[in-house]
């Protein structure tokens, strides 16, 4: 079962296997438009200024309490290490503090983030990591940042990142993949309808004619209008970080398995990427599962156990 690519998508979604309590301050990060974004704050008692922070972004359809945001959050707090674990605009506890949506390419909100985290972190190095879409977004804003300097970031981490994002719309609709292009469109319809049955207005009076169901139709009649972008197709282009992946300056991790069957691998052969950016592939893993033997990760998280290590290994630096 282990070594089957749908199953481990499949528990690595459903299997959340923590029983770990809230416990983080909130901050409230407010855009120029109105729209807030909510930003939970992990800080161990340990932590001191200068010590390193990590700014942790969720993926489509997750929020802060996504499972391996909190287990993750929990084990770098466990090292000392201070956590921001992000609601994109509209999700978790930022539900109905944003009337535009999130979208795969929206480096520029974490942009503010990193702000608003390097005030209240003086001095302190930040990595950058994100999991699925938010590690897309995270790989967008460390290729815009290039040689310049963006508050204290000096890494990013990215695991199973969908760098080209119309080649892998094509690649979910494909065989036994359509069940997660169902998923997701299923999971943002809803979410659509949530916050327009509590606010008829939501969204300027829009209204599905038909539910999509796949992300490409999904993307064609909600997030491009609704986010400024002419079609699907241009949001694609946009919000990819395929082309930004050279201009990448300081360390990074891309992980991934070569069995993801939402990131295909190839992806990342096919584009080109900075020298700094380390890519490591893992023989087996699906799409953010990477569940292990109790041999190669007591807790069998062999993914957390993965993004701790590297990132603890910057921070003794």
């Amino acid at each position: 079962m282990l070594r089957n690519s749908h199953a481990q998508t499949i528990l690595g979604a459903y299997w959340h296997g923590h029983d770990i309590g809230y416990a983080a301050r909130q901050h409230f990060v407010l855009f120029e438009d109105g729209d807030q974004i909510v930003l939970h704050d992990d800080c161990p008692k340990t932590w001191k200024p200068g010590r390193r922070t990590v700014l942790l972004i969720h993926g489509l359809g997750g929020c802060h309490s996504s499972g391996y945001l909190v287990r993750i959050a929990h084990k770098l707090n466990s090292l000392g290490i201070r956590t921001f674990r992000v609601d994109l605009r509209g999700c978790g506890a930022g539900e109905h503090l944003a009337k535009r949506p999130f979208h795969a390419g929206c480096s520029e909100d974490i942009a503010q983030c990193v702000e608003a985290i390097s005030a209240l972190c003086m001095g302190s190095p930040m990595t950058l990591c994100g999991f699925s879409m938010g590690a897309n977004i995270v790989l967008k804003l460390a290729g815009e940042i290039g040689n310049s300097r963006m508050g204290g970031v000096d890494s990013v981490m990215a695991v199973a990142p969908p760098i080209d994002l119309a080649y892998c719309c094509q690649n979910i609709s494909r065989g036994f993949n359509r069940l997660y292009d169902w998923d997701f469109s299923r999971r943002l319809v809803r979410m659509v309808e949530g916050r327009i049955a509590n606010d008829k207005d939501f969204y300027g009076g829009f209204r599905f004619q038909q539910k999509p169901g796949r992300i490409v139709d999904f993307d064609t009649v909600f997030t491009a209008p609704q986010c400024g972008f002419e079609s699907a197709d241009h949001y694609y282009k946009t919000a990819s970080s395929a082309s930004v992946l050279p201009k990448i300056q300081f360390p990074g991790l891309i992980l991934t398995a070569d069995d993801d069957s939402v990131v295909p691998v190839e992806i990342f052969s096919r584009n080109p990427r900075s020298s700094s950016v380390e890519l490591e592939i893992t023989r087996g893993g699906g799409h953010l599962g990477f569940i292990a033997p109790k041999s190669l990760a007591p807790d069998r998280r062999w993914m957390d156990q993965r993004v701790v290590q590297w990132i603890a290994k910057l921070d003794s630096r």
